[in-house]
């Protein structure tokens, strides 16, 4: 089974065309959606509205729970002032600009979905989560502790557990001590890459007839970067009330 997951499109209309366009063509059994579907551009409705029509599974990410919440708070983790100050123009834009069927739509969204496998004599369980099992907005980037994530893997009941949210993208195996393997995947983002690569970003998780917990090489994850009209998302910006900023991590991928 081929199944493609992509996440973080964050209201780029343009990226999300050019990777429901790539996804196509590799022809996969399955697709989801791990959330974010807004925020930081101008296509909030459209993104949406793409993704009610084409029927595509899809879990919450933080902004789409904050937009659905009417909230002023999008749980993101803005470090500095000016990134806090930037971060109130995009969730007040957003908030403004998204209809109201479009917000029930949000609010609706699921906080996981879980893929349970058997294919041999052993279970295999997917995960899918925005950022964690444990928290819609926990970033877990390719440099937590190894510990850390077989202990969040394990509470979850996870073997295959897939997110975004930190929009950079990596796989990581880790072998548990229980002669089993377990399997981390960031999907990356489709429209606001943050890993200085511009293109978007999805994955494409392949599980065969003979794939197990006990061999980690029997499920393979392929990372597919497509070329998508930058430019066009990035100058949407400059045009909106959004700050100027946000159409550069566009052009530049960070």
């Amino acid at each position: 089974m081929k199944i493609a997951l992509f996440s973080d499109i964050h209201a780029n209309l343009p990226a999300l065309e050019a990777c429901l366009k790539s996804i196509e063509q590799q022809k996969p059994e399955a697709i989801y959606c791990l959330g974010d579907l807004v925020g930081y551009n101008i296509w909030p409705n459209e993104v949406i509205n793409e993704i009610r029509k084409r029927g595509i599974p899809t879990i919450a990410g933080n902004y789409d729970q904050g937009i659905g919440l009417t909230s002023d708070e999008c749980g993101c983790a803005y470090k500095t002032e000016p990134e806090k100050e930037m971060g109130k123009v995009s969730i007040s834009y957003t908030n403004a600009s998204v209809n109201t069927d479009e917000r029930q739509y949000l609010r609706t969204l699921p906080s996981h979905i879980r893929v349970e496998f058997q294919l041999n004599n052993d279970k295999l369980n997917l995960l899918l989560v925005h950022g964690s099992p444990r928290k819609i907005n926990e970033y877990l980037f390719e440099d937590r502790d190894e510990k850390s994530m077989i202990r969040i893997m394990e509470q979850a009941d996870s073997d295959i557990m897939c997110f975004g949210h930190t929009h950079k993208p990596y796989h990581r195996v880790f072998a548990d001590g229980e002669k089993r393997y377990r399997h981390a995947i960031n999907i990356g983002s489709v429209g606001k890459p943050k890993d200085s690569d511009p293109r978007g970003c999805y994955v494409l998780l392949h599980i065969h007839e003979n794939s197990s917990i006990l061999y980690p090489e029997s499920i393979q994850v392929e990372f597919v970067r497509f070329e998508y009209d930058v430019e066009k998302a990035a100058k949407a910006v400059e045009e909106s009330p959004l700050p100027n900023e946000y159409a550069d991590m566009l052009r530049r991928g960070y």
